[in-house]
């Protein structure tokens, strides 16, 4: 009794789905932070190599994927 061919497509797309509004989600909360810093993150980390901003921007985002994540699972 297992999957029919339909039911393993539609499974699939809906990963797909929610993978990206994932992706999306989670890239627009790290933006969405970067602008409410004083400072430009991106910046900070690959310019200076600032371990700090590194180190806070992961964190961040760590979080906002488990948010992310929890939304989207239910």
């Amino acid at each position: 009794m297992g999957l029919n061919l339909e039911q393993l497509l539609f499974n699939l797309l809906l990963a797909v789905i929610f993978s990206v509004l994932g992706f999306l989600l989670l890239f627009a909360g790290y933006r969405l932070f970067d602008a409410l810093t004083p400072m430009d993150l991106g910046r900070k980390i690959f310019d200076e190599g600032n371990i700090a901003a590194a180190v806070m921007a992961g964190a961040f985002v760590l979080g906002i994927a488990l948010i992310v994540s929890a939304s989207i699972s239910g």
